[in-house]
């Protein structure tokens, strides 16, 4: 509690190695807020900034918070390929309208080992044209792997952007086997 009596804002964060680097998963009491790709001291330091910024609150490292202890389990098992989907409670406060919209529709509606283009996604959310926002929609996911943008792909069968790199979005895509393992 702060001095005014009222529940502080409380953000439990942790970094998990995977398969496609370390990840920073950061959680309030009400879910995942935020997936981090690539890590690395500085990368940390800046998304711990943005969240304190966008959040407020403490953050605290604390891999073994029950939130982020059954994140870090469930990113394992999909990386053993030994799960499909997440079962998590999410916090969306990261993200606001059209892109909430998108993202949330993506998350339930796109299953592992699937595909769908940017404008066929935007057209499921009553946007018809608005492929280049549903773009925009997917660079400003905060729950990437959580919330599969790497299943969101050109219309002409290109592998389309992805904020994690495109050799992340393929190891994703080949590990749901949708595309082939990559050679080396």
């Amino acid at each position: 509690m702060d001095s005014l009596g009222q529940d502080e804002q409380r953000v439990v964060w942790a970094v998990v190695g995977t398969d496609i680097g370390p990840l920073m998963l950061a959680a309030t009491r009400n879910g995942l807020v935020n997936v981090v790709f690539h890590a690395s001291d500085a990368v940390r330091d800046r998304a711990l900034q943005r969240l304190a910024a966008r959040l407020g609150g403490r953050l605290v490292e604390d891999a073994g918070s029950p939130l982020l202890a059954e994140a870090i389990r469930q990113l394992r098992a999909y990386f053993a390929g030994e799960r499909h989907g997440f079962d998590l409670p999410l916090d969306w406060s990261l993200s606001s309208g059209f892109n909430r919209q998108v993202l949330r529709e993506l998350a339930s509606g796109v299953p592992y080992g699937s595909v769908v283009g940017y404008g066929d996604l935007a057209g499921r959310v009553g946007q018809p044209g608005g492929a280049q926002a549903v773009g925009t929609a997917m660079g400003s996911n905060p729950l990437p792997v959580v919330v599969p943008c790497h299943r969101v792909v050109e219309s002409d069968g290109g592998i389309g952007g992805f904020g994690g790199g495109v050799e992340t979005k393929r190891k994703l895509l080949a590990l749901e086997g949708v595309l082939p393992a990559p050679l080396f």
